[in-house]
Formats: structure tokens, C-alpha cells, sequence
């Protein structure tokens, strides 16, 4: 569905005669706003290269981030470490191939300090904003029925309607299908193993 069939079929279903299209629109927004705070899927995934040329202690975090999923250079997976940590280590004013990262508001500070090479963020991004109701993304695409849920909760708090509960419950049942086939899928193509503990060739 675009974003005018969303708002459509919500009217539809919430079958009010006191309902705008102002609230409409409101409650919709609100419904994808909520949905993006607990859904994390590839629907949701997205990736950004900083391509690195001279020294750099920091990157700056894409507008649309939710969740960082990884953050690597080369062959090196960075660790997140705590600030504290950090500070430590920033101690050394050292240069390299980075191995540690921290947040801070919406930059990601870097240890040791890359001068050369990309930097790749894997992350979870919020959606593409809906302006016109011609207008979709990943999420109107496959998970129509969920949004339209979310924007129910949102309408029935707002005309404290007694179907509050229905439209909570069918939302909550949407949210876990779509996160639950997200999981299965990560868990398909690789055979799972339980490592050791101990590693004996540390000893």
C-alpha cells in the first residue's frame, strides 16, 4: 500500500464519523513512530561507507539511525567499549587501523585514530518519511496491516474507544509474525554451534 491506501483503509477500519483526515495522518505517523522503536528486520537494515583520507577520531552517525548492527574496518570488527575506557585509551594519541569505538550524541569516537581506508556502519535506519500519498517504503510495502494497527492504538487512546484492547492485541500478534520470520531467516543458510567455554590453547 502507499500512504493514501494506509490512510484509507485505517478510516475504513476505525469506521468513525468524528475522524479528519488531520487525525488520520496523526495517527498513521504515530503508528510508524512506534513501530520503529521495536522492530529491528532487514526491512529496517541499512549500510554507510566513510571513506577515510586523512586523520579521523570521528564519524558522524547517518540522520535516519536507530541501532548500530556493526561497525567494522577492513578485517577488523570494532569493539564498543565504554567511555571510560575510552578516555583511557585516548590517552595515547596513537594512529592506526581503529579497534574500538564509543558513542557520543551522534558521533562515534574511534580508537586507535584511522588516517586511510572505509569505515562501514551496519545499521538499523528509521524508514523513508511518507509526504504524499503516493508515496512508500519497505514498510508500507510489506507490513501494511501493521501500521495500520499501530494507528488504531493511537485512535482509540484518543477517542478512549472500546475496541482499545482488539486493536492492541492484533498489532502486538503483526509485530511478532513480522519479527519472528525476520529472526527464522537469520538462523537459515548456517549451521548453529554452541562454542566451548575455554579455549585450552589459551592456557
Amino acid at each position: 500500500m502507499n500512504y493514501g491506501d494506509l490512510k484509507t483503509h485505517f478510516d475504513a477500519l476505525l469506521n468513525r464519523s468524528d475522524i479528519t483526515a488531520a487525525l488520520t495522518t496523526i495517527f498513521v505517523d504515530q503508528g510508524i513512530a512506534r513501530i520503529q522503536r521495536q522492530l529491528r528486520t532487514p526491512l529496517n537494515e541499512s549500510k554507510t561507507t566513510y571513506n577515510v583520507t586523512g586523520s579521523t577520531p570521528s564519524i558522524t552517525l547517518p540522520t535516519d539511525f536507530l541501532e548500530i548492527i556493526s561497525l567494522y574496518a577492513n578485517e577488523y570488527e570494532l569493539q564498543r567499549i565504554t567511555m571510560k575506557e575510552y578516555r583511557k585509551l585516548q590517552q595515547s594519541a596513537q594512529q592506526g587501523k581503529p579497534r574500538y569505538f564509543v558513542r557520543e550524541q551522534q558521533n562515534l569516537l574511534l580508537w586507535p585514530t584511522p588516517t586511510t581506508g572505509d569505515i562501514v556502519l551496519y545499521y538499523y535506519a528509521e524508514f523513508p518519511a511518507l509526504v504524499n500519498n503516493t508515496d512508500t517504503n519497505n514498510l508500507t510495502l510489506v507490513a501494511s496491516d501493521l501500521i495500520t494497527y499501530a494507528a488504531l492504538t493511537f485512535a482509540a487512546d484518543y477517542f478512549l474507544d472500546e475496541r482499545a484492547q482488539l486493536f492492541e492485541t492484533k498489532y502486538l500478534q503483526f509485530l511478532s509474525e513480522i519479527q519472528e520470520q525476520a529472526n527464522d531467516q537469520e538462523l537459515n543458510g548456517g549451521t548453529q554451534q554452541i562454542l566451548p567455554a575455554y579455549q585450552y590453547g589459551d592456557y
